[in-house]
Formats: C-alpha cells, structure tokens, sequence
C-alpha cells in the first residue's frame, strides 16, 4: 500500500511548524547511543544526505533501551525545536505514543524504524521500516532444528519484555518450535540489553540444565554476553547457539565456533532508507507503509561471502 501525499498536508506541515524550525534538519533518534548497532543506523542516516545539501540530521538516543523517560523527551525536544522529519526507534510500543502524537499534531512527519508502535499511534507516522522480525525468529528456530533435532531443552536468552521487535522475534522463535517439534523451552530470560546481565543469566542457566541442545541470543548485547559465557563455560558441549545482529564480537563469535550463527539485520539501510523515506516525503513523493530491511542468516560457511559482509558492521 502507497501512502500518497497530500497538497493539504504540505500546508499543515508549513502552518504548524514553529518560526524556529531548524530548516532541513531530520531528527533520528534510536534507542540508544551505546551499541554497534544503533551508530551502524546513524552511518546509514549520513549515507542517505550523501550528494545534496537541501536537508541535514542530527543522531542521538538515551544511554540505555531502558532509559524510556529520556527517550521520549529527546522526541518532545526534536518537536520543539522544529525538525523538518523525525527517524524513531521506539524503545516501548506504548509510552513513545504521546509524543508520536505530538509529532503528528505539530505538522512532522515521523517514520518509526526497527520496533513497532502500538495500535493508538495508527494514523500518526507515515511508514514503518523494520526487519520482518517474525520471519527472523522462524528463520533462526528452523535452523535451530535442523542442528538439534526436534526433542531437548532450548533457552532463550531475550532483552526487553514487551518491545516491539521483541514481541516478533522471541515470540515466533517460540512458536515455530512449538508447531515444529518437542523442544522445551527454558525462559525466557530478560537481560535489560545488558551484556553483563546476559552473561551472568547464561552462566546460571547453562549450570541449571546440564541437558541443554540449545541456545538462542535475540539481540546484540545479549547475545555477546550469551556467547562469552559459553566461551567460559565447561558446560556447553553439544550446545547449538544462534545470536541476532553482527557487530565484531559476534562475527568473533561465530568465526571461532562459539556460535552456529547470527542471524543480522540491516541496521545501515533502517538508518539510510528510513532517512530517504522522510525526504521523500518531504518532497511530495508516495512511500510505502511497509518497507522491509531484511535479515540474513551469517554462519562460518557464509561469513565472508558479499551477502554476509554487506550487513555486518
């Protein structure tokens, strides 16, 4: 489906924009600043401005996923100030409506990148732009089968409950296993995105089930800590682990057999095509609701081929 501009909302955009507006400035505001993955969406964003000078960005984020109040004034701020277009990656589904809305009701267009919005913010921002996390997650726990069969004890390792790529990923991992085999799954367990809270959860989990087949990591800093704690653990013989995203350590990870594979997402094109999305309709032009950014399965057989090099960072 086709989200078409209208000439009336070319005139709300300028009518509602403050006389302070900062003329061409994009906003991109990610979930935080302190990982590989989000600065990987910002080279994405500065990619996107390369070759004209009609628009600029500005990056920032809050210094966790969990710092959900900072998160929602640096959106409140960006409003404020005037931007011409705001790049969100909303760390909750329901606390970043309101200033959606506020967005929306001050005449700016916001495309929401990686984790979705709830229902109520339908109608206030012009597309979403996301690994189809659903297809992620079955992607992994069919591997998952492949290499373990169809009866055992897997763990899944998550990060935040209730974000919107969580809700995807985890919840179809689960799912497929549950339509397609035995398995037993162990968790979730919850690590805030934090690598020592994933690793320390992994340690005691892989001590509580000496009969685990498999593990799965669903984001970057869960699964580092997950994969280190495997590195370090006597008890991980036999284990089948899969991680999500692809910074060095993972890529680390799976080049030393820690890990079967990382199944990664295409952070640079959510920041560069989520950036091309606001100009272009900024400019008049139709952009899709929808736009997929795709993910791929890195394993130690695929690593170094262009499809595997081309989304790690």
């Amino acid at each position: 489906m086709k989200i078409v501009l209208k000439v009336l909302f070319s005139f709300v955009v300028i009518a509602l924009a403050p006389l302070t507006a900062v003329a061409g400035e994009i906003a991109v505001i990610v979930k935080t600043t302190n990982s590989n993955f989000w600065m990987n969406v910002d080279r994405g964003a500065n990619a996107a401005l390369e070759g004209q000078s009609e628009f600029t960005y500005t990056f920032s984020g809050p210094e966790s996923e969990t710092a959900i109040a900072n998160q929602i004034n640096l959106v409140e701020n960006a409003v404020n100030r005037g931007v011409s277009g705001i790049v969100l990656a909303p760390s909750d589904p329901e606390a970043l409506v309101p200033a959606v809305r506020q967005a929306y009701e001050n005449g700016i267009p916001v495309v929401i990148i990686d984790s979705e919005l709830s229902e109520a913010a339908d109608g206030y921002y012009q597309s979403f732009l996301s690994t189809n996390n659903c297809a992620a997650g079955e992607l992994v726990a069919e591997n998952m089968i492949e290499q373990v069969g169809t009866s055992g004890k897997v763990a899944v390792m998550s990060y935040v409950a209730g974000a919107g790529s969580e809700i995807g990923r985890v919840g179809c991992f689960t799912d497929y296993l549950a339509e397609h085999s035995d398995l037993e799954i162990v968790g979730p367990f919850y690590s805030q995105s934090q690598m020592g809270t994933a690793l320390n959860q992994t340690t005691d989990v892989l001590s509580a089930n000496s009969d685990l087949v498999g593990i799965f990591g669903a984001n970057e800093p869960t699964a580092v800590g997950m994969g280190r704690a495997l590195a370090q653990s006597d008890n991980n013989d036999g284990i089948v682990a899969f991680g999500f995203d692809g910074n060095e350590d993972l890529q680390d990870l799976v080049r030393y057999g820690v890990l079967n594979g990382i199944a990664v997402q295409g952070s640079f094109q959510m920041g560069e095509m989520g950036v091309r999305a606001i100009m272009d309709f900024l400019q008049g032009n139709a952009i899709d609701e929808f736009i997929d950014t795709g993910v791929v399965l890195v394993t130690p057989d695929n690593i170094d081929e262009p499809e595997a090099q081309n989304v790690l960072y």
